[in-house]
């Protein structure tokens, strides 16, 4: 059985201690949020840990970090103690999401089509 078809609901909490090697993440979590999207900068090391090799390959393109969570089949809390890892190792890039576009006053709209109305 892959580490990626065990349940972590009733898995071996021991595992996620190993692979975090025994951090919590609440630190990470503020750098990182659910939305907050990771490319890799660097090809995984033949030495490396598998789920560091493992977030390298699946984010070529742009992953959100509840995505990669998801792939991985591991708790967000767990993938963001590993973000920062790669992070600190500058072998990826998290970006913010793009903002919502601020949308002018709709009173703004109106007088705007009515002035062009009236040309």
């Amino acid at each position: 059985m892959s580490a990626g078809d065990q349940d972590w609901d009733e898995g071996i909490p021991e595992r996620l201690y190993v692979i975090t090697r025994g951090r919590s993440g609440l630190a990470e979590q503020a750098a990182f949020d659910l939305v907050t999207l990771i490319v890799s900068r660097a090809e995984p090391a033949p030495t490396m840990q598998p789920e560091l090799a493992a977030i390298l390959r699946i984010c070529g393109s742009p992953l959100s970090v509840a995505e990669i969570s998801a792939y991985l089949g591991l708790p967000t809390s767990a993938v963001t103690v590993l973000l920062a890892d790669l992070l600190a190792d500058g072998r990826i890039e998290a970006r913010s999401p793009v903002p919502q576009a601020i949308l002018p006053d709709r009173a703004l709209l109106e007088a705007v089509i009515h002035g062009l109305q009236r040309l």
